[in-house]
C-alpha cells in the first residue's frame, strides 16, 4: 500500500506541474477556486485532541447530512465534531445549518500526502463519515494505514460514473477496500460498486438520507417568510436551482401562465451565483416587474423575484404553490425533488434526473412529481395544477405522505457506525 501511495502522489504532483498555468489562470478568473486554498494544501488551525469528521463534498451533500450530523450529535453529545467541505458554497451553507453541531467547519484537503497527513495530525479523527461517493487514494489509505475508520454513507454511482469507474477498477480496488463500510442508497448502487471492486462483505444498502430531512421551520417562521414577500394573496411559482438554458424555460411557463391567471407570481432562484445577473437581466426582458431578495423586495408590487441570496431556497419552498426543479433540462443530472416535496408542495422536473432516478422514481409513481419532455409539456403542467384544484391537492396529500413510507436512513447508518 505505501509504495502505490507513493507512486499515486508522484503521478498526482507531476500532473499538477504539467497543469499548473492553466490551474493558476483558473483561480484568477474565477474566485471559487481559491476558496480554502490554504487550508486545502494542509495549513489548518484549532488542532483538536479526538474527532469525528464528516465530509460533505458541496451545498446537496451538505443539506443531505444535515438531519444525519445533528442525530449523531444527539447521541454522542461528548464528541467533537468537525465538517468539511470541498466547494465554497458548501462551506457557507455547512457555516449556516450545521455550525450549532461542529466545533470546527473548514475545506477538506487535497490529495497530496502533505495536505492529508497535516488534515489527520491537526484534528485526530477516530472515524470519518463521508456523504456520497467520494474516492480520494491517498486520503483513504492513510486513514487505512492509521486505524482511522472511513464510511461512505448515502453512496450512489449514477450508470454514467460506473463506466468510468469500472474502465480504472484496478486502480480504486484497494481505495475501496480501505473503507470500513460503504452505505449505498440502493441494491443498484451497492451492485455497481461491488463491481468496480469494493468487496461485498463491507458494502450495505441504507436507503437515502433525503427522505430523512424534515420541515425546519416553525409556524411563526413561515408566516415570516409569507409576510416579507407578501405571498399571502398569490400563488407562488418557484423554479429552484436552474442551469444556463433552463431559466427561459422556466420563465416561458411562466409567462403562459401568467396570462391566464393574473395572481400569478415567480421566484428563480439560479443554481450557481455566478448567473446571478445574467438570469436578472433575462427576467427583465419580459417586461414585468421584477425583483432581486438581496434588496428585501416583496411581490405586492413585482411579479417575478430572483433569489440572489445564500442558504434560503428550501425555506422558501414552504410559501410557493408548486416548485421546478432545475439541472432536469441541462444534462446535469437533475437535483432534489423532496425539498420541495417536505412542504407538501408538487413538483415538475425535466426528464433529465438521472443523478436522483430511484429518488424520482418514487415521487412520480406517488404523484408527487411529474416528469416533462418539452416546453409545451411543461406549459400544460404547469397550468393544470392551477386549473384543476383535484389534482393539485392530491399531488400535494401525496408530497406530505411519501416521506412516512421512505424514513430510517440515519438510524440505520447510526446504529451500524
Amino acid at each position: 500500500m505505501v509504495k502505490k501511495l507513493f507512486v499515486y502522489n508522484i503521478v498526482l504532483i507531476i500532473l499538477c506541474i504539467i497543469l499548473l498555468p492553466v490551474i493558476v489562470i483558473a483561480m484568477i478568473i474565477q474566485p471559487k477556486f481559491r476558496a480554502g486554498l490554504k487550508e486545502k494544501l494542509g495549513f489548518y488551525r484549532n488542532k483538536k485532541e479526538k474527532s469525528t469528521i464528516f465530509h460533505a463534498v458541496s451545498v446537496g451533500e451538505a443539506n443531505a447530512i444535515k438531519d444525519l450530523v445533528r442525530e449523531y450529535k444527539n447521541r454522542h453529545s461528548d464528541e467533537s465534531i468537525v465538517i468539511t467541505t470541498t466547494t465554497k458554497t458548501g462551506q457557507e451553507i455547512a457555516k449556516k445549518s450545521l455550525s450549532e453541531f461542529a466545533g470546527t467547519i473548514t475545506y477538506f484537503p487535497f490529495d497530496f500526502f502533505f495536505s492529508v497527513l497535516s488534515f489527520f495530525n491537526t484534528y485526530n479523527p477516530e472515524k470519518i463519515i463521508i456523504a456520497e461517493t467520494e474516492i480520494w487514494p491517498c486520503f483513504t489509505m492513510i486513514a487505512k494505514l492509521k486505524g482511522i475508520k472511513v464510511y461512505t454513507v448515502n453512496g450512489r454511482i449514477s450508470p454514467h460514473s460506473y463506466e468510468g469507474y469500472k474502465s480504472v477498477s484496478k486502480i480504486i480496488t484497494p481505495v475501496l477496500n480501505s473503507y470500513e463500510k460503504i452505505f449505498m442508497q440502493t441494491k443498484d448502487d451497492a451492485q455497481r460498486i461491488i463491481d468496480i471492486g469494493a468487496d461485498k462483505n463491507i458494502v450495505e444498502v441504507m436507503g437515502n438520507l433525503k427522505f430523512d430531512i424534515t420541515q425546519n421551520l416553525s409556524d411563526e417562521e413561515i408566516n415570516k417568510f409569507k409576510e416579507e414577500l407578501k405571498t399571502e394573496n398569490y400563488r407562488v411559482f418557484i423554479t429552484a436551482s436552474t442551469h444556463k438554458g433552463e431559466d427561459e424555460i422556466a420563465v416561458n411557463a411562466f409567462l403562459e401562465l401568467k396570462k391566464r391567471y393574473s395572481d400569478a407570481k415567480l421566484l428563480i432562484a439560479p443554481r450557481h451565483p455566478q448567473r446571478f445577473d445574467e438570469v436578472w437581466e433575462l427576467i427583465k426582458k419580459t417586461g414585468l416587474n421584477c425583483a432581486k431578495r438581496s434588496n428585501k423586495e416583496n411581490f405586492e408590487n413585482n411579479d417575478i423575484i430572483l433569489l440572489d441570496t445564500m442558504g434560503e431556497l428550501s425555506k422558501l419552498f414552504s410559501v410557493c404553490h408548486i416548485a421546478f426543479i432545475g439541472g432536469s433540462f441541462s444534462a446535469t443530472g437533475g437535483h432534489n425533488p423532496l425539498e420541495a416535496n417536505i412542504w407538501g408542495k408538487p413538483v415538475i422536473s425535466g426528464n433529465c434526473t438521472f443523478n436522483f432516478k430511484d429518488v424520482y422514481k418514487i415521487v412520480t409513481d406517488k404523484k408527487c412529481a411529474v416528469i416533462v419532455n418539452s416546453q409545451y409539456e411543461f406549459n400544460k403542467e404547469l397550468i393544470s395544477f392551477y386549473e384543476d384544484s383535484e389534482k393539485y391537492k392530491i399531488y400535494c396529500y401525496n408530497a406530505k405522505n411519501v416521506f412516512d413510507e421512505n424514513r430510517g436512513a440515519i438510524n440505520y447508518v447510526l446504529q451500524r457506525i
